[in-house]
């Protein structure tokens, strides 16, 4: 299988007076960290700069974040009207968002729902399941489908209905499928030089901030391997 070059640079999917929809690509950090390294934040106040002459400093806000190793939709808003609005979207339940991951293990049934509590140790930016009761511990919920499996691979299908952090990872561990390259959280296998995980954010949908209609954004399949292997899959 040929497998083409990785481009490492964010693909501008939408953009209106209100809404920036970015497909970061994995290993950038979707805001500013200790590295240093140039974010998709950074990225997106630098065209916006460029491409609408604006002096000063520019106003862009982060709605939702994914992780560096992530790739896939991320929803900046343009206006402080915009951040408001899709903020509460958010918090509502009203912006629902759609991941596709690789794991090398394969579970016993084809669909679920996993309820967890997580606890963050931010010292070591690491999470991990405890039981419910536990101070700081919060609730998450997953649902997620077993959509192909190929070559000792298997697509998954996830919709994180909470949004904590490191959630989707966390819940394929406890499922017994860790994300392929999501070392961190279990999976053996080295992926994108360690700068990676095999996890997607592929769909995005929301109402628009003003206009209050539905719109739906998704992603393509990054075209590296794994990922090749199911870019004929339906999903």
């Amino acid at each position: 299988m040929k497998i083409k070059k990785i481009v490492a640079a964010p693909r501008l999917v939408f953009e209106d007076n209100h809404l920036l929809i970015v497909d970061k690509p994995a290993s950038m950090a979707v805001v500013p960290d200790a590295s240093g390294d140039f974010s998709l934040l950074d990225w997106g106040k630098r065209y916006l700069k460029r491409t609408r002459n604006k002096p000063g400093n520019v106003f862009l806000a982060v709605v939702h974040r994914i992780d560096r190793p992530v790739s896939g939709l991320v929803c900046f808003a343009i206006t402080s009207k915009a951040a408001s609005r899709l903020s509460k979207q958010l918090r509502e339940h009203r912006m629902s968002k759609e991941y596709l991951a690789i794991s090398a293990n394969r579970p016993d049934k084809h669909s679920g729902i996993i309820e967890s509590y997580l606890l963050k140790d931010r010292r070591k930016n690491l999470v991990s399941v405890v039981p419910p009761g536990r101070p700081r511990a919060k609730r998450a919920l997953t649902r997620w489908e077993l959509i192909s499996c190929r070559k000792g691979l298997c697509l998954f299908l996830l919709e994180p209905v909470t949004g904590r952090s490191h959630q989707l990872r966390v819940h394929m561990t406890f499922l017994g499928c860790p994300i392929f390259g999501d070392k961190k959280y279990g999976s053996r296998r080295r992926f994108l030089n360690g700068r990676g995980i095999a996890l997607h954010s592929y769909r995005l949908v929301l109402f628009h901030p003003t206009r209050g209609e539905a719109m739906e954004f998704r992603s393509p399949l990054p075209q590296y391997f794994p990922y090749p292997l199911f870019e004929q899959e339906k999903y």
